[in-house]
């Protein structure tokens, strides 16, 4: 493991060897709010936690991680694509180093980071409140320890296609910008991934509205 990251979310102190980070992209697990995704029971055999089914699943598609970065950090999750994963009680799983590059944003994977929500297949998601705090947490060790603005990235079209840099979004708002306003619209989004205007979000101090914040029936 890189000696300027560490095995838990939080603290990560400068940019990783190798890779120059600017971009952190946020996704959702799709599937129901408040639902787990733990499998089995912890201690036994078979259990596998968030991080692991994720990694399951992205092993069905098709994605490895390289053999070196897997025998150095994580060796449990050999192909899931997401450096972080938040569970519904707050927990922030690890998946990638912050030195390898993610499969999470086809287009942006070089210089981005990729944290998974766990929830967030309706339109307008809901997460736990201690959901909401260990990202707005996260996001905010990744600002001061990376110096990733906290603000939307900027989006500017190359010859290869758009750019976007310096910045926080949801995985939605790197749909293609087809009107050419520097924005992804709703009209304009491949998925709703993750569930909520991460640009607002962001505005508001990284503090959720109340009916974003997921109660569990009583």
């Amino acid at each position: 493991m890189p000696a300027n990251q560490t095995p838990i979310a939080g603290r990560v102190i400068g940019q990783p060897p190798g890779r120059s980070l600017d971009l952190v992209v946020i996704h959702c697990s799709a599937t129901a709010s408040g639902k787990s995704l733990q499998q089995g029971v912890p201690g036994a055999a078979g259990y596998l936690n968030a991080a692991g089914v994720i990694d399951a699943w992205h092993a069905a598609r098709g994605f490895r991680r390289q053999p070196a970065d897997v025998r150095a950090f994580n060796s449990a999750t050999p192909s899931i694509g997401y450096h972080y994963v938040i569970d519904l009680d707050g927990k922030v799983l690890t998946g990638r180093a912050l030195s390898e590059i993610g499969a999470h944003a086809s287009g942006f994977n070089a210089h981005s980071i990729g944290i998974c929500l766990i929830g967030g297949v309706e339109r307008d998601a809901k997460y736990t409140a201690a959901q909401w705090v260990s990202l707005r947490e996260l996001i905010a060790d990744l600002h001061e320890g990376l110096s990733i603005p906290l603000a939307p990235p900027k989006r500017i079209p190359t010859a290869l296609g758009e750019r976007m840099f310096g910045g926080v979004c949801g995985h939605r708002d790197v749909s293609p910008d087809k009107n050419g306003n520097g924005l992804a619209e709703s009209s304009e989004w491949l998925k709703t991934c993750p569930g909520f205007e991460v640009r607002a979000w962001l505005a508001r101090n990284m503090q959720p509205l109340p009916d974003q914040i997921y109660q569990a029936a009583e």
